[in-house]
């Protein structure tokens, strides 16, 4: 199985968000780009390193600050794809 790569990772101590972006191709329509997070904090037990989507209270301003940065990006990409496709439509 090939393993997709994030498309960007923004890491604030243990926790950690990974933004993946996924094309959307429909007959007729124009190709998209669909971008989803992905929040997780990583731990150490007896095994190893382990992940999970579980955060307490002081994990908990972790995780905003990075679901924070993560959304400044996915709305920067999803302007940035707006401003070419109004550029393009201003061509006409």
């Amino acid at each position: 199985m090939n393993r997709q790569k994030p498309e960007q990772v923004f890491r604030i101590g243990a926790v950690s968000g990974s933004i993946f972006a996924r094309k959307i191709e429909k007959a007729g329509e124009p190709d998209r780009i669909v971008r989803s997070v992905n929040l997780q904090k990583r731990y150490r037990d007896g095994e190893g390193y382990k992940f999970s989507s579980s955060f307490g209270l002081n994990e908990l301003p972790q995780a905003i600050e990075v679901l924070r940065l993560s959304l400044g990006y996915v709305a920067n990409a999803e302007a940035s794809v707006a401003s070419q496709n109004d550029d393009f439509d201003a061509d006409f």
